[in-house]
């Protein structure tokens, strides 16, 4: 009777024990960026409006404002580093970045071992052809068609799951060589997010979005797994900017076009 009362006591100290460690696991990504006072933002700077380099080469868009004021709303800096987009993941679980935030889709990170907060934004997206292009109206119009989308996208990840709707995909390492093989002919539509089908057509005129949009991808924060404190911390920070005004005012400032087409 006492062994089995011992051996009880044991088991509810181990249990106990383990639940801590868990929980001090967790906090430790808050802890870190509390520590050293800064945010380490991984993306790939490849995707205007969300992030890209102007000319002077200094990093812009809506991720980089967004999680500038995130980062000062959590009493941090934050320190971006830019990356190839398909080493992104890999960098997260290595320790590379506390978070990633790159126009990451839910469905993008759907499967891999990470955390992810609330939807800070939510982006449509389109199928994009050569301006004058009669034949094409929207997805039912692609069967036997050659489309095009970007390695590791919401996109490919729909256009994987209706093979039936094309006749080929074509993946790219970024979207820009999608639109760049779309204007001269080597494939019939680019499969991609409004916000950068917007910017394109503004750039060059060769291009118009067809039909309806496709679907419509949740942008996530993406964090290690088991990182809840941080993601918690970073919900927190988000819910406050949308309360405060910033959030809209950084919609305003990178993403005004995609109200309308």
């Amino acid at each position: 009777m006492k062994k089995g009362l011992f051996g009880s006591c044991l088991l509810a100290v181990f249990c106990a024990c383990t639940m801590l460690m868990s929980v001090a696991h967790a906090d430790e990504s808050l802890r870190r960026v509390e520590k050293s006072k800064t945010l380490r933002i991984g993306f790939c700077a490849q995707y205007p409006p969300f992030e890209s380099r102007n000319d002077a080469g200094e990093l812009e868009g809506f991720d980089v404002a967004l999680g500038q004021a995130l980062a000062q709303e959590m009493g941090v800096k934050a320190e971006f580093f830019d990356a190839e987009w398909q080493g992104l993941l890999a960098g997260l679980n290595k320790g590379d970045y506390d978070v990633l935030m790159s126009c990451m889709s839910r469905s993008e990170t759907r499967g891999q071992a990470v955390n992810m907060s609330a939807t800070y934004y939510r982006l449509p997206d389109v199928i994009v052809v050569r301006k004058g292009e009669k034949k094409i109206t929207g997805l039912e119009s692609l069967k036997g068609r050659t489309v095009g989308v970007q390695l590791g996208s919401g996109t490919e990840i729909f256009a994987d799951k209706h093979p039936e709707s094309f006749g080929d995909v074509k993946k790219y390492n970024y979207n820009p060589e999608a639109f760049n093989d779309l204007k001269f002919g080597r494939i019939d539509a680019v499969l991609v997010g409004y916000a950068f089908a917007v910017l394109q057509i503004k750039a060059d005129s060769s291009y118009e979005i067809a039909g309806e949009p496709l679907t419509e991808a949740e942008i996530v924060a993406v964090m290690p797994k088991g990182a809840d404190a941080l993601t918690v911390r970073m919900n927190d920070a988000l819910k406050a900017l949308q309360a405060n005004g910033t959030y809209d005012r950084i919609i305003d400032q990178w993403l005004s076009t995609h109200a309308a087409k």
